[in-house]
């Protein structure tokens, strides 16, 4: 793989990772502390950064490095929004099956009279 390609991965995986988080280029670069400038720069493959910067925005992205890197293998959008939802309706059903069951457990308990 050539040094371009791996530009192109890793802007192109840094700004898919800050959109599914809902973030513009001004959050992420406050959140890693560097400069939007900078990041706008990397984004656009322009500059290469240091491995310190790419640490701070692994960690600002909540991610490891080496998904940075990681070619086809973001997560994209769609699929972002499908695990949002996938993880919404479990925590739904979840939740509802957890209430049924302390109501009948509470129901159990009541004291004949």
């Amino acid at each position: 793989m050539e040094g371009k390609d791996l530009r192109v991965i890793l802007s192109s995986n840094i700004k898919l990772y800050r959109t599914h988080h809902g973030w513009s280029q001004a959050d992420l670069a406050e959140k890693a502390n560097i400069s939007i400038t900078f990041l706008s720069s990397i984004e656009r493959g322009i500059k290469w950064p240091y491995p310190e910067t790419l640490v701070k925005l692994a960690k600002a992205l909540k991610i490891e490095e080496f998904e940075l890197f990681r070619k086809n293998k973001a997560i994209t959008d769609d699929t972002a929004i499908l695990i949002d939802r996938l993880v919404m309706d479990i925590s739904v059903s979840v939740s509802e099956s957890i209430e049924k069951t302390y109501r009948q457990y509470k129901q159990k308990e009541k004291p004949s009279k």
